[in-house]
């Protein structure tokens, strides 16, 4: 048994990157076939270059270490970016590198079953009952988002409006029915909020929702599998949002009140200090 893990973004997500993955190690015994895809981006108003390979060398040595068979790759897919823009979403509030995820079904190197992460995910328990379930018929599996469940939505009979953050991929039938392709089709033409949970939410016609444990957007519960640290709103003592990732270690533990990864955390500034030597 193995666990294929997708993650996608671009130098600056080096931080976020190594506590996940760190996180997902510290959870499970299985073999962990890691891939990165990253891209040299260049919009009007900025560049996004390529994750480094420095923090991918140090990631795989652990990787190694507790497993021989684990590995961590990086996809570099500026080529398949530049020619499948998603040029009417490169200006917004969320970076293209958001969007990278949705050219998946182009890289052949990728499995037909592939766990995507956001790199602001953590890990909390064995994440085996979600990633090996049945999910045959469905493109992917996801938990509603938070917040957004309430106001947007493709159904009047139930909740189904997906957080993107933590998504089980069925790539084989992704690729069959061209899903990506027309989540990529729809980034280029029209301007969204959020742009590919947007598209992903529109145009998903089989998908499997899943409990809230397996993508807590919150606050960390006892049964909580996979902790997203999203943007969350707080109404004392004004009404205004709050941001802490989990690489603002400080901000986590003193503004969170959340030492459940002090260990996770140690680790984490042992190996990014060594990576800097």
């Amino acid at each position: 048994m193995m666990m294929n893990i997708l993650y996608c973004g671009d130098d600056k997500m080096a931080a976020g990157l190594t506590l996940s993955v760190l996180s997902l190690m510290d959870q499970t015994q299985e073999p962990l076939h890691i891939y990165v895809l990253t891209a040299a981006i260049t919009t009007e108003q900025q560049q996004f270059q390529p994750l480094a390979d420095a923090t991918l060398i140090k990631l795989n040595q652990q990787l190694q270490r507790r497993a021989d068979t684990s590995s961590i790759i990086k996809i570099d897919i500026s080529d398949l970016f530049a020619a499948m823009p998603p040029t009417a979403n490169l200006l917004t509030s969320f970076t293209p590198n958001c969007m990278l995820r949705l050219y998946a079904d182009q890289v052949a190197a990728l499995p037909a079953r592939l766990l995507y992460l956001d790199t602001d995910v953590l890990c909390c328990r064995d994440f085996s009952e979600f990633y090996h379930q049945d999910f045959a018929g469905s493109d992917l599996v996801g938990v509603l988002d938070h917040y957004g469940r309430w106001f947007f939505h493709q159904s009047w009979t139930h909740l189904d409006y997906l957080n993107s953050g933590v998504l089980l991929l069925n790539l084989q039938q992704i690729r069959q029915d061209g899903l990506f392709a027309a989540c990529r089709q729809r980034c280029a033409k029209q301007r969204m909020f959020m742009p590919d949970q947007s598209a992903l939410n529109k145009l998903t016609k089989h998908k499997k929702i899943a409990p809230v444990i397996f993508n807590e957007q919150h606050q960390r519960q006892e049964e909580t599998v996979f902790q997203h640290f999203t943007t969350s709103f707080r109404f004392f003592p004004w009404f205004h949002t709050v941001t802490i990732k989990p690489w603002q270690i400080t901000k986590v533990q003193q503004q969170l009140g959340l030492h459940d990864y002090d260990d996770l955390f140690q680790c984490f500034l042992t190996l990014t200090a060594a990576t800097k030597k």
